[in-house]
């Protein structure tokens, strides 16, 4: 009983990686928009982009952490 609630709550805890998938796709995204509208700041924009997807992918790896430290607590 007790190792089936680890793993539903690990699937839960899983769920944060959907939101920075989605946060990533959004970020590369409105960065092919805007180059394409302003190609002079491409640079600029590329540096916002990459710090954006870092932040995004921090949350998902946090997600993926507290997956992990409830299935193995």
């Amino acid at each position: 009983m007790l190792a089936a609630a680890k793993y539903i709550g690990a699937g839960i805890a899983c769920s944060g990686l959907i939101g920075a998938g989605v946060g990533i796709g959004v970020i590369f995204s409105s960065l092919i928009s805007s180059t394409a509208r302003n190609p002079q700041i491409r640079g600029q924009l590329f540096t916002y982009a990459i710090l954006g997807f870092a932040l995004a992918e921090a949350t998902g790896l946090f997600a993926l952490m507290v997956a992990f430290l409830l299935l193995y607590s």
